[in-house]
């Protein structure tokens, strides 16, 4: 059995970071975020439509990942633990994006959210500093809190259980892996 945990939240706040840490903690895999991949190759002048090709790629990178933690918890039968999966970035990154961008989701996007079944959700906190990079394109504070915000509501208004993470590097790996310990512990 495995157990999906999904990191979300504004840009340059630790997710991928959380994710490859968190990984290395519970021995096992981590789903990087495609956006960044194919932005690299792609160029950051991106239009709506290829909102919704990064969309499809992020879900077929997720649906390998989940295939191989598959792998690795039918070769781990033996445990009484599910293996967790950290995935960074679902489709409510990708909503929030076309949204806030455009003022417009796609549909196929709208319905992944509703199919798509998840274990956990941790919401990463602007409190870290932001960082610049190639394609990052929000670095001032209120933006990234706007941000925030937006994926707080739409964390209280869904049925998975989700927590904050904030503090320090230090502070949000222990946050983090004490929520993941929590959930793994609740399955019989």
């Amino acid at each position: 059995m495995i157990k999906k945990i999904v990191i979300v939240g504004p840009e340059s706040t630790g997710k991928s970071t959380l994710c490859e840490q968190l990984a290395k903690h519970f021995n096992t895999l981590w789903c990087p975020e495609y956006a960044r991949e194919y932005l690299l190759k792609n160029g950051t002048n991106y239009s709506f439509d290829d909102l919704a090709d990064i969309a499809r790629g992020q879900l077929a990178l997720e649906e390998q990942h989940i295939a191989q933690a598959e792998r690795i918890a039918k070769d781990r039968l033996s445990s009484t633990h599910p293996v967790p999966l950290f995935i960074d970035t679902d489709m409510y990154v990708m909503k929030v994006w076309c949204e806030f961008v455009f003022g417009k989701c796609h549909k196929f996007i709208l319905d992944e959210i509703v199919a798509r079944k998840y274990d956990l959700y941790l919401l990463c906190n602007t409190d870290l500093p932001w960082v610049k990079d190639e394609l990052r394109e929000y670095p001032d504070l209120k933006t990234r809190e706007t941000l925030f915000y937006i994926y707080k509501d739409l964390l209280i208004n869904q049925q998975t259980p989700w927590v904050e993470i904030k503090g320090s590097h230090e502070q949000r790996i222990q946050m983090a892996i004490e929520a993941v310990s929590r959930l793994l512990a609740t399955v019989t």
